[in-house]
């Protein structure tokens, strides 16, 4: 037996976006107390520190030596410039 007609879905108000798109703020850490994993974890962000600004550095590298090739700021600018003066 049929018990009636089916319900319509209400029409939805589309995908939901995040309300803050920037970058989540991390868990909180508690610093360490015991002398042992304060000096630990002294080398451990030192360490990471050299260890980023080098990754950095070689980023930077690689980065500039694909100014050097054609289509880099150079070249753009040089061209916005040729497009100026022939106005």
């Amino acid at each position: 037996m049929v018990q009636g007609s089916l319900k319509k879905k209400s029409a939805s108000a589309g995908p939901k976006r995040p309300t803050a798109l920037g970058p989540k703020p991390g868990p909180r850490q508690i610093a360490p107390k015991k002398a042992k994993l304060i000096k630990q974890q002294k080398l451990t962000k030192k360490l990471t520190a050299g260890l980023t600004a080098r990754t950095e550095k070689n980023l930077a590298e690689k980065a500039g030596h694909l100014e050097l090739l054609a289509g880099g700021k150079k070249d753009k600018k040089a061209a916005s410039n040729k497009a100026k003066a022939a106005k």
